[in-house]
């Protein structure tokens, strides 16, 4: 499923974060969020679980290929299109 950002993202203060990180992690893992650390109402950090950032760090390195971006583009101007079904059948799902 995919969602926005914006969506996943939490709140917690420094004080909560610093009394129990790890369980911090474990709720952002399991709920797919992660959260936005504040002290005094202003933010501090970003509390990511490991294979949030991972994926994260994925896309930035595929967004950063020239050769990447230039198939993004090159696929984008074609004009063929491929249904659902294709796809799956094509990926094995």
């Amino acid at each position: 499923m995919i969602q926005q950002l914006i969506n996943d993202e939490r709140f917690t203060n420094i004080q909560k974060a610093q009394a129990g990180l790890t369980k911090l992690f474990q709720k952002a893992s399991k709920s797919g969020t992660f959260y936005r650390v504040l002290k005094n109402d202003q933010p501090l950090g970003v509390l990511i679980p490991n294979s949030s950032w991972e994926s994260l760090t994925e896309d930035l390195e595929a967004l950063s290929s020239p050769n990447y971006l230039k198939r993004i583009a090159a696929a984008r101007k074609s004009k063929k299109y491929f249904t659902l079904d294709q796809v799956k059948h094509e990926l094995g799902i």
